[in-house]
């Protein structure tokens, strides 16, 4: 999928603007190879200490999509290494996103395929002594085949697939308002005269209850706060 632009935060607030649940990865998610954000339908695998459900995804899985592992946030074990994320990359996988550890660190690099995952340790899967089927989740999210996956330096969001195309098309909204006003800000219109800061001040200093966003929905102002 290209991105053309578009940005974890833009698809974030595109949620917020849809109305759909803002479905963020957890905050320790850090990607491989930082600039090389990617989106692509989830194809998501449970890691049960060993990687044959990760395969399984991938075989199946189409090019493009986002191998989504969860290793319940492990941080005692990595949950897959160099030939997992290569047969990853050979299948076409626009990247990969782990819920747990990864390994390999260096070969990784050299294979090239984007990753986020909470970091590294050189341990691999350990033995598990109880085996649960559960659905997949990426922190407190579940993740199902087919949702939308975004990744960048920021992070990781999830947006639910019959929400995708929604969010998307406001997303984009919101990317192209923002380039418009940092436009604008480099030509010497700074943003509170955009939207009108000091109109806001005043009216909060007359009705304390008056909030910033009331203030942007009444002058068309585009940010997300």
């Amino acid at each position: 999928m290209e991105l053309d632009g578009l940005t974890t935060a833009h698809v974030a607030d595109g949620c917020l603007r849809v109305g759909v649940p803002v479905r963020c990865g957890p905050a320790g998610l850090v990607p491989l190879l930082p600039g090389r954000p990617f989106a692509g339908a989830a194809a998501p695998a449970l890691h049960l200490g060993s990687v044959d459900r990760l395969l399984e995804a991938i075989d199946g899985a189409r090019p493009g999509d986002v191998l989504v592992v969860d290793d319940d946030g492990r941080l005692d074990e990595a949950c897959l290494g160099d030939l997992l994320v290569l047969e990853a990359a050979q299948a076409g996988l626009a990247g990969v996103v782990v819920w747990g550890l990864h390994r390999d660190t260096a070969d990784l690099h050299a294979i090239g395929l984007p990753l986020s995952s909470l970091g590294s340790i050189p341990t691999g899967p350990l033995p598990r002594h109880v085996h649960r089927d559960r659905t997949v989740h990426l922190g407190e999210w579940p993740v199902e085949t087919g949702d939308l996956v975004v990744a960048d330096d920021d992070g990781v969001v999830l947006v639910e697939a019959a929400a995708a195309e929604a969010v998307l098309a406001a997303a984009r909204a919101i990317r192209d308002a923002e380039r418009a006003q940092a436009d604008r800000i480099r030509a010497g219109t700074g943003l509170r005269e955009q939207l009108r800061f000091a109109d806001y001040l005043a009216r909060r200093a007359e009705d304390p209850t008056w909030t910033f966003r009331q203030h942007l929905r009444s002058v068309g102002g585009e940010i997300e706060v």
